[in-house]
């Protein structure tokens, strides 16, 4: 008995693998986050308009994008574990690596750079959590992932902001991408279970689920543009929130990075309870669609409400206002890949997340240049960019209530050819 137990694999306990991924998102954030916090010193020393600055935000997210379904496939190919090695390897030389940068064209490549090593966070933490996180904690790892990749703008707005005041911008890129490369130690470390292609009801191992099978779920399309919505208005707040401070609101650059990453914190905060609260429900039977759809309802409720006040209020109801949309978003985070997981299985959730995840964010692409020109065609005024991020929460409310059916696991055919 002792030399069979002593043969068995010591898998990594579950939310330690959760804890390792929510650290890479975080780190991912940090990363992603930092030309929005350095935004008026970049475009500054490199003469960038709007419509420049909007272009490289655009930069990453075409990578980004583009390459999530790839990233997907290759995950269910190579292993999810591997693949988000690699990636964190990747985004972390590409941060470092800016701080060196001297010319706009170097920007842009190192930002697609930046892109292509992020794509593959969110693609395989859905299939690792499918994998290895039992259904009933779902929600809580979702939280934790949630909070992860929220309080790392928090964080590093915080941090970076008062570095780059006192020691420029450059020096901050270069600190975070070698402290980001820290994380490959530890996750080196992980034993994960085995990755299963599909599993039947007696847990044996059947053929992988073809994408065509795939794209022919009405889930998958409510969920993406519900996804698409929601990380219009995000990405929008994430890329010009620190700019609009300084610029618009007159602030300095230590007065925007505290009130941004107090904003970004209340998102985090938000991300970790709802996915306690999503879990408790679960757990108690309570209704999985309604406690996902709930919050996802209300936050795109919020979001059209706050984008349209924030450009004409004054400036302590324009905070009020940030951070109760802050506050709805992060209610509704864990939902975002929770619901695939939980409606995909194990066998598909790398590819559903990388199809969705790709159609999620397309405004990286089309909404960060379009602010940019919107805002360089209103004189410098941001209040047409933030009407943009405020209506397009209609489509949002109707994919996430109305496109998107019960939340229930589908019965995939087994005998339908791969893709």
């Amino acid at each position: 008995m002792p030399t069979e137990l002593a043969s068995r694999p010591r898998y990594t306990r579950p939310m330690v693998l959760v804890g390792l991924i929510g650290a890479s998102l975080f780190i991912n954030y940090i990363d992603r986050g930092n030309l929005a916090t350095g935004a008026k010193q970049i475009s500054s020393d490199l003469n960038l308009s709007a419509t420049a600055y909007g272009t490289l935000l655009s930069a990453f997210y075409f990578s980004y994008t583009l390459l999530q379904l790839p990233m997907g496939m290759l995950a269910d190919r190579w292993g999810s574990k591997r693949v988000l090695g690699l990636g964190a390897v990747i985004w972390s030389l590409s941060t470092l690596l800016t701080g060196f940068a001297t010319t706009y064209p170097q920007l842009i490549g190192l930002r697609f750079l930046l892109g292509l090593g992020e794509c593959v966070a969110f693609t395989t933490a859905s299939k690792l959590i499918a994998v290895n996180v039992p259904r009933e904690r779902v929600g809580l790892a979702n939280g934790i992932i949630g909070f992860g990749y929220m309080v790392g703008p928090a964080v590093g707005t915080l941090l970076g902001g008062v570095m780059m005041a006192s020691w420029g911008w450059r020096p901050v890129f270069i600190a975070f991408g070698a402290l980001s490369l820290l994380w490959v130690v530890p996750w080196s470390q992980v034993r994960l279970r085995p990755e299963p292609l599909l599993l039947d009801a007696a847990g044996d191992v059947e053929v992988p689920v073809g994408l065509g099978q795939i794209l022919r779920q009405r889930a998958l399309w409510g969920a993406s543009i519900g996804h698409f919505a929601g990380n219009w208005t995000w990405y929008f707040v994430l890329g010009y929130l620190p700019m609009y401070l300084e610029k618009a609101r007159g602030f300095d650059k230590v007065q925007m990075a505290e009130v941004a990453s107090a904003a970004y914190l209340l998102n985090a905060l938000a991300a970790l309870f709802g996915g306690w609260a999503i879990g408790r429900i679960m757990a108690r039977g309570g209704s999985t669609t309604l406690a996902c759809k709930v919050p996802l309802a209300l936050a795109h409720g919020v979001a059209l409400v706050t984008m349209l006040a924030i450009p004409v209020l004054p400036i302590g109801w324009c905070l009020v206002c940030l951070f109760a949309y802050e506050v709805a978003l992060g209610l509704s985070s864990p939902q975002y890949f929770m619901i695939p997981q939980l409606i995909a299985g194990p066998g598909a959730v790398a590819r559903w997340v990388g199809v969705q995840n790709m159609i999620g964010n397309f405004p990286g692409i089309i909404g960060m240049f379009f602010a940019g020109v919107l805002i360089d065609a209103g004189g410098g005024s941001y209040f047409t960019a933030f009407l943009v991020a405020g209506l397009v929460n209609v489509a949002g409310l109707i994919g996430w209530t109305v496109i998107l059916p019960r939340i229930e696991p589908i019965v995939w055919d087994k005998r339908a050819v791969p893709a």
